[in-house]
């Protein structure tokens, strides 16, 4: 009787989750259809259906003649070098906050947390007049350079949280053996940290990816602008191919997949060691 009622909780859980599955995963299955078809099948004959004909050319119209490949390396050259400068900074400031000895460490964690209550939107113009006077307006740092900004202080609220839960004992056999404080952070502390290292990598990302207001307010010139900026100028006043956009936000969300695929073992290390130090 017991183990009726234990597989009969298993099928209910089992089919919770494959139900929740199905409805996460239904928008991704509506978006690869809808990039298929023209906005005949899109607005009347098929709307859910799967596309009959396939029109894959909607991926070649807006690779060559959209532009999107040129935006696609600009979102990823833009991405990539946020994601490289924010962590290497964030994680020397978090490791020198976490883990040294000297009388403004607080302080310095709270100063960098402030920037989390700055409302982005607040920025807009003292940034402006900054990348104005400095001539870096229309260039890929007038994106990098605010974006490392605002992601450094919860990568460092993140990486502080991790360094705190490492034995001192560690770096102190490391001292023991003749180490220094530079071999220590990087042969020693970084790779333990790797987990929260995928999860702000992750966040960075889909901060800098989607982001939209600052590159379409401080870039102007078509070849430096990021996959955003370009999709939705695809939207036109008196017309919009519509499955040509499906196309191009596919384009956008695939890069999306495929770094949280590799990175999801990390992404779940880090829930786990949260949970078990917590």
């Amino acid at each position: 009787m017991n183990r009726t009622k234990q597989n009969v909780r298993k099928i209910a859980l089992y089919a919770g989750l494959i139900l929740i599955a199905l409805v996460q995963l239904f928008p991704l299955y509506w978006l690869f259809t809808f990039s298929l078809k023209d906005n005949m099948q899109i607005f009347t004959t098929n709307p859910l259906g799967l596309p009959n004909p396939y029109r894959f050319e909607n991926f070649a119209d807006v690779l060559q003649r959209g532009q999107v490949a040129s935006f696609l390396l600009n979102s990823l050259l833009v991405t990539t070098a946020t994601i490289a400068v924010s962590t290497v900074l964030s994680t020397m400031a978090a490791y020198a906050i976490a883990r040294m000895k000297w009388k403004w460490s607080n302080t310095a964690l709270l100063f960098f947390l402030m920037g989390m209550m700055i409302p982005l939107h607040a920025t807009l113009v003292p940034l402006f007049i900054f990348l104005k006077r400095t001539n870096l307006y229309d260039t890929p740092f007038a994106l990098i350079l605010p974006y490392v900004a605002f992601a450094i202080p919860m990568a460092i609220y993140i990486f502080v949280g991790f360094f705190k839960t490492i034995p001192a004992e560690m770096e102190e056999a490391a001292c023991l053996d003749g180490m220094s404080i530079y071999g220590i952070f990087v042969k020693i502390m970084v790779p333990l940290i790797r987990p929260a290292i995928a999860t702000v990598a992750i966040f960075t990302y889909l901060s800098c990816w989607n982001e939209l207001m600052f590159a379409i307010s401080f870039i102007s010139k078509p070849q430096w602008k990021t996959l955003t900026v370009g999709i939705m100028g695809m939207v036109g006043m008196y017309a919009t191919n519509w499955g040509a956009l499906g196309a191009g936000l596919v384009v956008a969300t695939v890069p999306t997949l495929i770094i949280y695929l590799l990175m999801s073992g990390e992404i779940q290390k880090s829930f786990t060691t949260g949970a078990i130090k917590g």
